[in-house]
């Protein structure tokens, strides 16, 4: 009887675990930029693609063809675009911004789990000139989902 069961508990592994996954990824960039010039986004893909589309590969570690695959052929039309508030304004950090656009994300979050997208993990990081007189950066966050 144990074997049985055993077997059942594995197959029943072995079927979750082969069952195709759908990711998608969400991108957030919001502003460094003094005076709130900056523009704040939170972006999602809706046009699928195929990364094959794109790739090339290289033999005897030269020659990769990539010159047959043009950039402008991998930019899609069709995304969301949410609208977020820059982490200054004139003044200085906005905490009130920061909040707002918290919220706004937390709201794309359970919108998405919602629909059976579960937030698997969180890369994010920071770009700026790295001058000493540095006025301009973004902090950007890749969600990544999976159902």
């Amino acid at each position: 009887m144990k074997k049985v069961f055993f077997s059942v508990i594995a197959m029943l592994a072995l079927t979750l675990v082969s069952q195709a996954q759908e990711y998608k990824v969400v991108t957030i960039v919001e502003s460094i930029v003094p005076m709130g010039l900056g523009r704040s986004r939170m972006i999602m893909e809706k046009t699928p693609v195929d990364y094959k589309d794109f790739t090339t590969e290289r033999t005897n570690g030269q020659d990769s063809k990539s010159g047959k695959v043009k950039r402008q052929d991998a930019k899609i039309d069709a995304m969301d675009e949410t609208k977020l508030l820059n982490f200054y304004s004139g003044v200085g950090i906005n905490f009130q911004n920061i909040a707002s656009n918290d919220a706004i994300i937390s709201s794309k979050i359970t919108a998405m789990a919602k629909e059976g997208w579960k937030l698997q993990f969180v890369a994010s990081g920071v770009e700026s000139k790295g001058s000493k007189d540095d006025k301009y950066g973004i902090y950007i966050t890749r969600l990544f989902f999976s159902r």
